[in-house]
């Protein structure tokens, strides 16, 4: 039953990586939605001493606006997390074995990859090896905390 769900949960994924691919840039935009529910730019000195390079742009407040800044963070925590929990999955689905976690994240490696060639072929989309990177970020500490904890837990027990 458990391995049904995980599967359940990585075919899920999967479908949501790939609408949110097939998708354009104005689709997604969150700017709108964050103009309404952050009116009054909350946090905006904090985050104005934030700058990251990115796509050979820089990416600030300074250089795009607080809410078009918010966003790309949002949308990168989502790719960082979403492919951290797919990490998981994949290793949940994986038997056991020494290389598990290994293979878990070269499996979500791969499927970062895959991600970014769908994006690729999607108008008004960019697709960069630094989001894999992310991904594979993600994927990594994700798997390295479930390392840990399975790592304190079977101390705890001895």
């Amino acid at each position: 039953m458990k391995k049904l769900l995980a599967l359940l949960l990585l075919i899920s994924i999967l479908v949501g990586l790939s609408i949110s691919s097939s998708q354009t840039y104005e689709q997604q935009s969150l700017v709108s939605t964050l103009q309404q529910w952050l009116p009054g730019e909350p946090g905006k000195t904090a985050l104005s001493t934030w700058e990251f390079s990115y796509w050979d742009r820089t990416i600030s407040i300074e250089e795009r606006g607080y809410y078009h800044f918010v966003e790309f963070l949002i949308r990168k925590a989502a790719h960082f997390f979403t492919f951290g929990f797919l990490a998981l999955v994949i290793y949940w689905l994986l038997p056991k074995g020494k290389a598990r976690l290994l293979l878990a994240a070269l499996f979500t490696f791969a499927l970062a990859c895959a991600d970014e060639l769908h994006q690729y072929f999607t108008g008004g989309r960019t697709s960069t090896m630094q989001d894999v990177y992310l991904d594979t970020a993600g994927a990594v500490t994700f798997l390295l905390l479930l390392a840990l904890v399975r790592l304190a837990s079977h101390l705890r027990k001895n």
